[in-house]
């Protein structure tokens, strides 16, 4: 069966389009190739060269702690190489060893000032020490073009209201002008640093401004109504939650100040000091890098955030989320270990923690934490849910099916499109389980549900639907018009494109098939269940020996174990003889078979999937 990644827990985070740019050592880092594997020894090497070398490749695979580990043995053999000891400190600042890394820059920045991220590094470590006056020197030597400028100048007034000079720090704010992204991040710091300095009319007039130019973006609603729940104004700060939740439902952070809100009780400001404020500034930059793909900048900030602002909930569960993004499960686990435990998404980072347990082949560890969990929380339908996909990922699809169901009794009354992949899940479960006509109505059901605005989202129902119609030899003209649909919506995904290729050997169009499945191995080369159609396609194909060396390379993929079985038996006699019938008047011979007659949903032969709607591909 083809295999369907489960929807992964998002949460939203102030992320506007800001350019992040660091050191050039930070970028060549970041630009290596994400599939390596992570470096998991840390034995340092006997020579300058080995640990040098060392130390790229785990750059290469994006291990910061190998990296920083590798790159601090081979400064100590070549101390005076400047460019090995740039490279360490942004290991160091990206491995979270702040106090290695702050020192690196004191090296750096005493041979060369011009060091933008060594003296950004140096002014928040001011910050920090409440010393505003030397981290305003800091930062205005921090480098120059539009992301620098745009932090070292936020930075810089965040610096000012550390000092108690208010109208100093909002004149500089004062000078950030460009793009509407950058007003409204100007207008969101100038109210939250008029609000810490006590000018409350300032603090309106600035929060409602960034709030009426983005009131998607979660930091900037969650400060504007805190402001107006604490101004006495309750009912805007309702009104402005209310509004959110209608976007995004069910975020932790609105739903726990909505209930306090309902409550009676007060909502504090979200900035109180100006380390917090500077963590914002930092927060923010990185969150947009995280967003925009550029993680190993947005860890080096996000890093930064959280040495300024340790109780900073949203920084350290998008580092986490960063981490996790860089194949650093154990070091993501370790970061979402340290949410706060007052924190609304301390409930997120503990189910995220069970989920990458399983990830890492600790399956009971994984299934302890999310029952301890559910029994605190036994309201929690996302708890529920994330010990269901446990459950499935761990081959137990009728206990999953079972957890699942549990979870869509929970939604009862609540919008059922808010939960559209717990039928999808559930239905994945009944398939796995052979259970087809209750899989088949929660399929369909998720794809009722599933927001017209998740593209990528209802590809995915539909492929795993169509995919097990064409698979049982059932409604196969629905299932190539779904298919179509699918191929369209997500062009670049080997797995969708592996079930048309599916669809047409199961048409007997071998030769179509070929073509589809070609393109499939192009996009998703290691997945056994797409070699092994190959492999049945090349054989149909009269391509036997390419068919064989297909079956093979599927089976060193580690398959399941019942396709396992398939496998070898191909491997040994090739796919059995199809019965031809005889030909008639109304069946000829496949010579004279020119144009057979399409499902009507599929594409003509020569027509690539999607060409009429789409150009080009991916």
């Amino acid at each position: 069966m083809n295999g369907n990644a489960a929807t992964r827990r998002t949460l939203s985070a102030l992320a506007l389009c800001l350019a992040a740019s660091v050191a050039t050592s930070v970028t060549a880092l970041a630009a290596q190739p994400r599939e390596s594997a992570p470096v998991t020894e840390y034995e340092p090497a006997e020579s300058l060269e080995g640990n040098f070398l060392s130390a790229y490749i785990a750059g290469a695979s994006k291990d910061t702690s190998a990296a920083a580990s590798f790159y601090r043995e081979a400064v100590k053999a070549d101390p005076r190489n400047a460019e090995l000891l740039e490279r360490a400190f942004v290991s160091l600042l990206a491995d979270g060893a702040l106090p290695d890394a702050f020192r690196a820059a004191e090296r750096l920045t005493a041979r060369d000032g011009s060091n933008g991220l060594a003296q950004l590094s140096l002014g928040v470590r001011q910050i920090k020490a409440g010393q505003f006056a030397q981290a305003r020197q800091n930062f205005s030597r921090s480098g120059r073009g539009a992301a620098a400028d745009l932090t070292s100048t936020l930075l810089t007034a965040w610096a000012y209201a550390g000092a108690n000079d208010g109208k100093r720090a909002l004149e500089v704010v004062n000078k950030l002008k460009g793009e509407r992204s950058y007003n409204t991040f100007r207008d969101f710091h100038a109210g939250l640093i008029a609000n810490l300095v006590g000018d409350q009319a300032e603090a309106e007039r600035r929060l409602k401004a960034a709030y009426d130019a983005d009131p998607n973006t979660l930091r900037i609603v969650d400060a504007y109504a805190r402001f107006e729940a604490q101004a006495g104004r309750t009912d805007l700060a309702i009104q402005a939650y209310t509004t959110f939740d209608q976007l995004l439902p069910r975020h932790p952070i609105v739903r726990d100040a909505l209930d306090k809100l309902k409550a009676g009780k007060p909502l504090t400001r979200l900035v109180n000091t100006a380390q917090e404020g500077a963590g914002e500034v930092l927060y923010g930059l990185g969150s947009a890098g995280s967003t925009q793909g550029d993680e190993l900048p947005a860890v080096v900030y996000l890093r930064l955030a959280l040495y300024l602002a340790p109780e900073h909930a949203l920084a350290r569960l998008t580092l986490a989320d960063t981490l996790d993004r860089m194949k650093q499960t154990e070091r993501a686990n370790d970061a979402y270990a340290q949410m706060p435990a007052s924190s609304p998404l301390k409930l997120n980072a503990d189910i995220q923690i069970g989920l990458n347990l399983e990830q890492l082949g600790k399956g009971e560890e994984a299934t302890q934490l999310l029952d301890a969990a559910m029994k605190e929380h036994p309201d929690s339908i996302d708890v529920v849910t994330a010990l269901g996909n446990v459950q499935r990922s761990r081959k137990k699809y009728e206990e999953a099916a079972a957890t699942y169901s549990r979870a869509i009794e929970l939604i009862g009354k609540q919008p059922a499109s808010n939960y559209w992949t717990t039928f999808y899940f559930r239905g994945t479960a009944y398939e796995r389980a052979k259970q087809w006509p209750k899989a088949e109505a929660d399929l369909k059901k998720a794809l009722e549900l599933v927001p017209p605005n998740q593209p990528a989202a209802r590809a995915q129902v539909l492929n795993y639907l169509a995919y097990s119609w064409v698979d049982q030899n059932m409604n196969i003209d629905e299932a190539f018009t779904m298919l179509k649909q699918a191929v369209d919506a997500s062009p670049r995904d080997g797995m969708i494109i592996d079930s048309l290729g599916w669809a047409y050997f199961r048409l007997g169009r071998y030769d179509d098939a070929v073509r589809e499945l070609e393109k499939a191995i192009e996009l998703k080369p290691g997945d056994p269940t797409i070699n092994d159609h190959l492999g049945d396609a090349y054989w149909r194909s009269g391509r036997r020996l390419e068919g064989k060396f297909q079956w093979q390379h599927a089976k060193d993929l580690n398959p399941e174990p019942d396709d396992l079985v398939k496998i070898n038996a191909k491997l040994k006699d090739g796919l059995p003889e199809l019965e031809k019938p005889a030909a008639t008047a109304e069946n000829p011979p496949e010579a004279e078979k020119v144009n057979p007659d399409l499902p009507k949903g599929a594409p003509a032969p020569s027509e690539p999937p999607g060409a009429a709607d789409k150009k080009t591909g991916g």
